[in-house]
């Protein structure tokens, strides 16, 4: 059993208290919260609640971090130094710098650090697993309904970072190029944003995230040779538009013939499929994850490396916005 204690009780913490109150192979050891109405909640469900940070981190195996972003790297340094496995929140930090002093810290005690970008773990992303992705352009939309929680970031680090991410996964190849805009508009923050990101390979991302949207929006399209893949977070369903021979299924749903061409000299069916997907909860997923990891002792799905990626190209992306704006 791996004894794990829970920093953050807020809006998506209590969510991750009550996962790993279920997940086989934990023990749940408690939390801490600096709130305390949170505190009293959490003491009238039964939960164990440490008086300090301090405490909750000496008395565990591993520490989950759900708090606002500010207060990630003192923690996450305090656990590691302590001995202890961490799993933080996205984004990992505030800086790079601290990103990286966590990841030299977890790897010179031998320590699994996951980092919680949860999209990495929507059933409409693992669908892509089984397809040989090499894409050359990419477009992504995240738009959400206004709500003042998170608010105290831009929209870049609040909601741009999953798709960068996403993004980030999917391109074997370093960042070349950023450019972005973005402005405020009910905050003093951005609270829309656009970024094209181009990659060393020729590849190219147009990602745009919005908080002041009528409509929510979680969708990613990815373009490359004799394929166009779309991938809806929200309703966790991915759709292939393909080039193929017949008889040649990779996906492992049920295929459309739309039409038939010649290409290549070769005659080419237009294909479309929706891949079987397993439904699952990402929460839990990457939670478990966690536990794999630190069980194995291997690298976790989203490292500190991972985390330290996304983070860099959402701060340079931040920097462009902040550019423009005095610019324009």
């Amino acid at each position: 059993m791996i004894r794990i204690g829970l920093i953050g009780v807020g809006h998506l913490g209590k969510h991750h208290r009550r996962l790993l109150q279920e997940i086989p192979d934990v023990e749940f050891a408690g939390c801490f919260d600096i709130d305390p109405e949170v505190k009293e909640r959490e003491r009238q469900r039964g939960i164990h609640v440490y008086d300090s940070s301090r405490a909750l981190i000496e008395d565990v195996d591993a520490v989950d971090i759900v708090t606002p972003t500010t207060d990630h790297f003192h923690l996450a340094k305090q656990a590691l130094q302590s001995g202890k496995h961490i799993f933080i929140e996205k984004p990992m930090t505030e800086t790079p710098e601290q990103a990286r002093e966590l990841i030299s810290l977890a790897d010179s005690h031998d320590l699994r650090m996951q980092i919680g970008h949860i999209e990495r773990f929507n059933p409409a992303v693992n669908a892509l697993r089984e397809l040989n992705l090499n894409p050359r352009f990419i477009e992504s939309h995240r738009l959400a309904q206004f709500q003042p929680r998170g608010t105290e970031v831009a929209v870049i680090l609040d909601l741009m970072i999953h798709d960068i991410d996403i993004i980030l996964s999917l391109v074997n190849s370093p960042v070349e190029k950023v450019e972005a805009s973005g402005v405020p508009v009910v905050t003093h923050s951005v609270d829309i944003a656009n970024a094209r990101v181009t990659f060393e390979n020729g590849c190219v991302a147009n990602i745009t995230a919005s908080r002041i949207s009528q409509k929510s929006m979680r969708k990613l399209r990815i373009f490359q040779q004799s394929t166009y893949i779309s991938i809806d977070f929200l309703t966790k369903t991915t759709e292939i538009y393909r080039l193929k021979e017949a008889g040649n299924d990779e996906s492992g749903g049920m295929p459309v013939i739309l039409g038939e061409m010649e290409y290549e000299g070769e005659k080419k069916y237009i294909v479309y499929e929706q891949p079987t997907i397993r439904e699952t909860n990402a929460l839990e997923e990457e939670l478990r994850s966690f536990v794999r990891a630190m069980q194995s002792g291997d690298r976790p799905v989203v490292s500190g490396e991972d985390g330290l990626r996304a983070l860099k190209v959402a701060r340079l992306i931040e920097a462009k916005v902040a550019d423009s704006r005095v610019t324009s």
